[in-house]
């Protein structure tokens, strides 16, 4: 029994899928990856509504970060090495108080600088952080 093949004329109209599955799985495969490296947080008490009344007994610790990453502490400069032993001075001095940290980031600061900046602080003891402007 012989079957009889019918000549195409046109073109197939069907689209290849294949490359477009291929190019979805690489960018699944690499956003799988690369989420939990942009998902990495720092921990930090917020303020609450009210205001605390241990807070404002002491007066703010300063800090302003500028564009080139230099850190000052009070209108002095201090380098990062030396910041963690600045901090912890400051947080045996405020005693039971909540000091208040101020931070002034410059908007083209490294955020690698302002991190650490963060961590030394709530290492430090000093939780109460402001952001300021």
């Amino acid at each position: 029994m012989a079957y009889a093949q019918v000549p195409q004329q046109g073109a197939i109209a069907e689209m290849n899928i294949t490359p477009l599955v291929d190019v979805m799985l690489v960018m699944l495969v690499i956003f799988m990856i690369a989420a939990p490296v942009f998902t990495q947080a720092i921990p930090m008490k917020l303020p609450g509504t009210g205001p605390d009344v241990r807070a404002a007994a002491v007066e703010p610790l300063k800090m302003r970060i500028d564009s080139a990453g230099d850190v000052y502490v009070n209108g002095q400069l201090a380098p990062l090495s030396a910041l963690d032993a600045m901090l912890s001075a400051e947080a045996v001095r405020a005693g039971q108080t909540l000091p208040v940290v101020e931070i002034d980031a410059s908007g083209e600061a490294e955020y690698e600088v302002v991190a650490k900046v963060l961590a030394l602080s709530q290492n430090a003891g000093l939780e109460n952080i402001r952001f300021v402007r």
